[in-house]
């Protein structure tokens, strides 16, 4: 895949700026913006066309978060306390070596 010239990043771009407006007025409903998006799919490379819808994905979710703000639980989930252990854990094997080697 050769990288597009000026021209072609332009059309891409107006392409995907048409596509996005009627979006916009059309609040997420695709129907009426279906010939818009087909021109954007032909005029953009593949991975342009998945790069942008993600991107339009992240920008709308980042002005919820902060028009809206990010919905908190009211109160933490309560969390089951550990298990006891009978007997305390054995030395690893390093740490006796290491006591027998060297005196206190």
């Amino acid at each position: 895949m050769s990288f597009p010239d000026k021209a072609a990043r332009q059309v891409c771009w107006d392409a995907r700026d048409q596509f996005w407006a009627c979006l916009d007025t059309h609040g997420e409903d695709a129907t009426p913006c279906k010939h818009l998006r087909q021109l954007y799919e032909k005029g953009c490379p593949s991975s342009w066309v998945k790069h942008f819808d993600r991107k339009r994905s992240y920008l709308k979710f980042k002005d919820k978060i902060q028009n809206e703000g990010l919905e908190v639980a009211a109160e933490p989930a309560p969390v089951a306390p550990a298990p006891l252990l009978s007997a305390p854990p054995a030395p690893s094997r390093r740490h006796r070596v290491y006591r027998e080697l060297v005196p206190p």
